[in-house]
């Protein structure tokens, strides 16, 4: 274990933010391995196809913001398991409202050195969440009325919504804090951590 691996997986996950809002795809792509998954609300599966419709929704126009605070990096050998507060922030019109999603969490990465340090998993854990109107008004009321968001768990709650108004279908299990298969990829990603030595 030692401070500078830390700090090249903590460079790696911010990388990780900047490239994914900024469109620059090989730097994103660079960030995981060659193999890695991914599982966010949305998708879940390979991160080269998690990237390709990172791409197509982003000239589609569509735009979010990562807002990543420094991982706690824990390492073993060339292994490492690094856990991330984040914000989401996606701007959306739904309905023919404009509208702002904040959505709080953290990315729960495995790591690799190979040549260098590398993501091998994300899972993005949920804890809760906003949905504001860009600018007051009786339609997003009149939209949040008949939303029938509370079908959803409270920590993504306006994400799913988000989700399915962008066409897209929510891509389960969606990790949160309580639930089985959230402790289930704790245990798994310790197990696999302890295997490094």
């Amino acid at each position: 274990m030692s401070d500078p691996d830390k700090q090249a997986c903590a460079e790696v996950i911010q990388a990780w933010g900047l490239a994914r809002d900024q469109g620059r795809w090989s730097d994103l792509l660079a960030t995981f391995a060659p193999e890695g998954e991914i599982a966010v609300s949305w998708f879940r599966g390979p991160f080269t196809d998690f990237v390709e419709r990172c791409r197509q929704s982003f000239a589609a126009g569509t735009r979010s913001k990562h807002l990543i605070w420094p991982a706690i990096v824990r390492v073993n050998h060339d292994r490492a398991v690094a856990e991330s507060n984040i914000a989401i922030l996606v701007r959306q019109t739904i309905d023919g409202v404009l509208v702002d999603l904040t959505s709080y969490g953290r990315f729960f990465d495995r790591m690799e050195r190979r040549e260098r340090w590398m993501i091998v998993e994300r899972a993005a854990i949920y804890e809760q969440d906003r949905l504001d109107p860009v600018r007051p008004s009786e339609a997003f009321a009149a939209m949040m009325k008949n939303a029938d968001v509370e079908r959803f768990p409270a920590a993504y709650r306006y994400m799913a919504f988000r989700v399915l108004a962008a066409g897209r279908t929510l891509a389960s299990p969606i990790y949160c804090d309580g639930m089985p298969e959230t402790t289930a990829l704790y245990q798994r990603y310790a197990v696999w951590l302890n295997d490094g030595r």
